[in-house]
Protein backbone atom coordinates (compact mmCIF):
# COMPACT_ATOMS: atom_id res chain seq x y z
CA UNK A 1 0.00 0.00 0.00
CA UNK A 2 1.21 3.50 -0.75
CA UNK A 3 1.13 6.39 1.66
CA UNK A 4 -1.75 8.78 1.43
CA UNK A 5 -1.13 12.16 -0.27
CA UNK A 6 -1.74 13.94 3.03
CA UNK A 7 0.95 11.88 4.74
CA UNK A 8 3.38 12.52 1.89
CA UNK A 9 2.67 16.26 2.09
CA UNK A 10 3.25 16.19 5.85
CA UNK A 11 6.63 14.50 5.42
CA UNK A 12 7.61 17.13 2.85
CA UNK A 13 6.60 19.90 5.22
CA UNK A 14 8.57 18.30 8.05
CA UNK A 15 11.66 17.98 5.85
CA UNK A 16 11.29 21.57 4.65
CA UNK A 17 10.96 22.77 8.26
CA UNK A 18 13.99 20.68 9.30
CA UNK A 19 16.15 22.23 6.58
CA UNK A 20 14.81 25.68 7.43
CA UNK A 21 16.01 25.18 11.02
CA UNK A 22 19.29 23.70 9.79
CA UNK A 23 19.88 26.80 7.67
CA UNK A 24 20.18 28.83 10.87
CA UNK A 25 23.60 27.22 11.37
CA UNK A 26 24.79 29.79 8.86
CA UNK A 27 24.93 32.40 11.63
CA UNK A 28 27.43 30.62 13.92
CA UNK A 29 29.56 29.74 10.88
CA UNK A 30 29.57 33.38 9.75
CA UNK A 31 30.45 34.52 13.28
CA UNK A 32 33.42 32.14 13.30
CA UNK A 33 34.43 33.48 9.88
CA UNK A 34 34.25 37.03 11.21
CA UNK A 35 36.37 36.08 14.22
CA UNK A 36 39.04 34.56 11.97
CA UNK A 37 38.97 37.61 9.70
CA UNK A 38 39.35 40.00 12.65
CA UNK A 39 42.01 38.01 14.50
CA UNK A 40 45.02 39.34 12.53
CA UNK A 41 43.98 42.88 13.41
CA UNK A 42 44.55 42.09 17.09
CA UNK A 43 47.67 39.94 16.72
CA UNK A 44 49.77 42.32 14.65
CA UNK A 45 48.93 40.59 11.36
CA UNK A 46 50.62 37.43 12.55
CA UNK A 47 49.25 34.36 10.75
CA UNK A 48 47.17 36.56 8.47
CA UNK A 49 46.99 34.17 5.49
CA UNK A 50 45.98 31.20 7.64
CA UNK A 51 43.34 33.28 9.43
CA UNK A 52 41.91 34.59 6.15
CA UNK A 53 41.89 31.09 4.69
CA UNK A 54 39.87 29.87 7.69
CA UNK A 55 37.60 32.91 7.41
CA UNK A 56 36.90 32.10 3.75
CA UNK A 57 36.24 28.44 4.53
CA UNK A 58 33.78 29.22 7.34
CA UNK A 59 32.14 31.98 5.29
CA UNK A 60 31.70 29.54 2.40
CA UNK A 61 30.11 26.97 4.70
CA UNK A 62 27.90 29.64 6.29
CA UNK A 63 26.73 31.05 2.99
CA UNK A 64 26.19 27.51 1.69
CA UNK A 65 24.05 26.73 4.75
CA UNK A 66 21.78 29.61 3.81
CA UNK A 67 20.82 27.64 0.69
CA UNK A 68 18.93 25.22 2.96
CA UNK A 69 16.29 27.82 3.80
CA UNK A 70 12.78 27.65 2.38
CA UNK A 71 12.78 29.72 -0.83
CA UNK A 72 9.04 30.35 -0.44
CA UNK A 73 9.83 32.62 2.53
CA UNK A 74 11.69 35.91 2.59
CA UNK A 75 13.68 37.10 5.56
CA UNK A 76 12.62 40.75 5.56
CA UNK A 77 10.59 43.37 3.70
CA UNK A 78 13.54 44.64 1.67
CA UNK A 79 14.31 41.12 0.43
CA UNK A 80 10.68 40.65 -0.52
CA UNK A 81 10.66 43.91 -2.50
CA UNK A 82 13.80 42.88 -4.38
CA UNK A 83 12.46 39.45 -5.35
CA UNK A 84 9.01 40.76 -6.31
CA UNK A 85 10.46 43.30 -8.76
CA UNK A 86 11.67 41.54 -11.95
CA UNK A 87 14.39 44.12 -12.67
CA UNK A 88 15.79 44.25 -9.13
CA UNK A 89 15.65 40.46 -8.93
CA UNK A 90 17.57 40.08 -12.19
CA UNK A 91 20.19 42.57 -11.02
CA UNK A 92 20.55 40.71 -7.72
CA UNK A 93 21.01 37.40 -9.54
CA UNK A 94 23.75 38.95 -11.69
CA UNK A 95 25.50 40.32 -8.60
CA UNK A 96 25.35 37.00 -6.78
CA UNK A 97 26.57 35.23 -9.93
CA UNK A 98 29.59 37.53 -10.09
CA UNK A 99 30.21 37.04 -6.37
CA UNK A 100 30.18 33.28 -6.93
CA UNK A 101 32.18 33.11 -10.13
CA UNK A 102 34.91 35.62 -9.29
CA UNK A 103 36.19 33.87 -6.12
CA UNK A 104 36.15 30.50 -7.86
CA UNK A 105 38.13 31.77 -10.86
CA UNK A 106 40.56 33.75 -8.70
CA UNK A 107 40.97 30.79 -6.36
CA UNK A 108 41.67 28.32 -9.15
CA UNK A 109 44.13 30.67 -10.85
CA UNK A 110 45.70 31.46 -7.49
CA UNK A 111 46.07 27.78 -6.63
CA UNK A 112 47.77 27.14 -9.95
CA UNK A 113 50.15 30.10 -9.61
CA UNK A 114 50.78 30.02 -5.85
CA UNK A 115 54.44 30.00 -4.90
CA UNK A 116 53.97 28.79 -1.33
CA UNK A 117 51.57 26.67 0.68
CA UNK A 118 49.92 29.57 2.51
CA UNK A 119 48.91 31.28 -0.74
CA UNK A 120 47.73 27.96 -2.16
CA UNK A 121 45.55 27.39 0.92
CA UNK A 122 44.15 30.92 0.67
CA UNK A 123 43.29 30.29 -2.98
CA UNK A 124 41.43 27.11 -2.04
CA UNK A 125 39.59 29.09 0.63
CA UNK A 126 38.42 31.42 -2.14
CA UNK A 127 37.15 28.42 -4.10
CA UNK A 128 35.25 27.16 -1.03
CA UNK A 129 33.68 30.58 -0.56
CA UNK A 130 32.66 30.69 -4.23
CA UNK A 131 31.06 27.26 -3.96
CA UNK A 132 29.05 28.46 -0.98
CA UNK A 133 27.93 31.42 -3.08
CA UNK A 134 26.72 29.02 -5.78
CA UNK A 135 24.42 27.46 -3.18
CA UNK A 136 23.16 30.93 -2.33
CA UNK A 137 22.64 31.63 -6.04
CA UNK A 138 20.48 28.51 -6.37
CA UNK A 139 18.31 29.64 -3.49
CA UNK A 140 18.12 33.18 -4.88
CA UNK A 141 16.90 31.82 -8.23
CA UNK A 142 14.18 29.84 -6.45
CA UNK A 143 13.21 32.84 -4.32
CA UNK A 144 12.88 34.96 -7.44
CA UNK A 145 10.64 32.33 -9.05
CA UNK A 146 8.42 32.16 -5.95
CA UNK A 147 8.05 35.89 -5.36
CA UNK A 148 8.00 37.54 -8.81
CA UNK A 149 4.78 39.48 -9.16
CA UNK A 150 4.87 39.52 -12.98
CA UNK A 151 5.01 35.70 -13.29
CA UNK A 152 2.47 34.65 -10.68
CA UNK A 153 -0.53 32.96 -12.21
CA UNK A 154 -3.87 34.57 -11.45
CA UNK A 155 -6.23 32.67 -9.20
CA UNK A 156 -8.84 30.70 -11.10
CA UNK A 157 -12.28 32.23 -10.97
CA UNK A 158 -15.10 29.80 -10.31
CA UNK A 159 -18.06 30.35 -12.56
CA UNK A 160 -21.50 29.07 -11.70
CA UNK A 161 -21.52 26.08 -14.15
CA UNK A 162 -17.98 25.00 -13.16
CA UNK A 163 -18.62 25.34 -9.44
CA UNK A 164 -21.42 22.78 -9.60
CA UNK A 165 -19.44 20.29 -11.70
Amino acid sequence: MSASPAAAGGASTDARQFFQWLSYLQYPALLVAFAYAARPLFTGMEGMLDAYNNALLYAGVGVGMSSLQDPAKTQNKMSKKVWQDPHKGRLMLWLISAQALLPIVLGLVGAALATNTALSQLALGLVAFGLGMIGLLKTAIEMREHHRLDKQSPRPIDTAPEAGA
